[in-house]
């Protein structure tokens, strides 16, 4: 007569039948990977036979069927990214290598927006004609500032050297006082009647050079007359 089961009989055996089963389970979710495997391929398979789908967008899924996914496109020579908030909505999108995502396609999956290749250009088209207009503007406004050696160019053509620095400091930027020097802070004059000054002082100087030299031309006449 066979001698009853001990306590320590009875505990391999729960132990066995739980490792059975335990693989059992493991050989199940082999399979169905595999399974899963079998039909990643299938769909990349009829997707790159398609020549009007430039990419193809897979349903959400856990992290370990997405990594068949990115296994199953690397082998196909696509391109592959996952979108979205894991363990919520985050899935697979496959591309085909010639038409491979750019930044701001990229972006716009990340942040849960659809692409739209039409409204991106006409973004595209609206920055350019924006970033255009802001170089002309810029453009304009360094033609519309002089720097100050055109003062003294200006005014040296209409007065001659001496006097076109002399007016150019009327109107050499001051970082006090603006277009007016510290020095002439109360001069109220405009350019124009310093200009008329200027020009009155240079014939002054002018006058002046004449009436001296025919004051000597004079003196060395009498001279002259006094020797004969």
């Amino acid at each position: 007569m066979d001698k009853p089961p001990t306590v320590g009989d009875k505990q391999k055996k729960l132990i066995q039948k739980q490792r059975d089963e335990h693989m059992k389970r493991e050989a199940e979710e082999k399979a169905k990977l595999r399974k899963f495997r079998d039909q990643v391929e299938d769909r990349i398979n009829r997707f790159i036979q398609n020549p009007e789908k430039q990419k193809h967008k897979f349903e959400p899924m856990s992290k370990v069927h997405r990594t068949i996914i990115h296994d199953v496109a690397d082998i196909a020579g696509l391109t592959a990214f996952s979108f979205g908030e894991e363990e919520v909505d985050r899935y697979v999108m496959v591309f085909k290598k010639e038409f491979a995502p750019l930044d701001d396609e990229l972006a716009a999956y990340r942040k849960g927006e659809e692409w739209d290749p039409e409204k991106a250009k006409a973004v595209a088209r609206q920055k350019e004609l924006a970033a255009a207009a802001l170089a002309e503007q810029d453009k304009e406004s360094s033609r519309g500032s002089t720097p100050q050696t055109d003062y003294h160019e200006k005014y040296e053509k209409l007065l001659g050297r001496e006097s076109g620095k002399d007016a150019a400091k009327i109107t050499t930027p001051n970082k006090q006082f603006g277009f007016v020097p510290s020095e002439n802070k109360r001069d109220k004059r405009t350019v124009e009647q310093a200009l008329a000054d200027i020009r009155a002082k240079k014939q002054k100087r002018a006058d002046e050079g004449n009436v001296e030299e025919e004051s000597t031309e004079g003196h060395s006449t009498e001279k002259a007359g006094d020797g004969c």
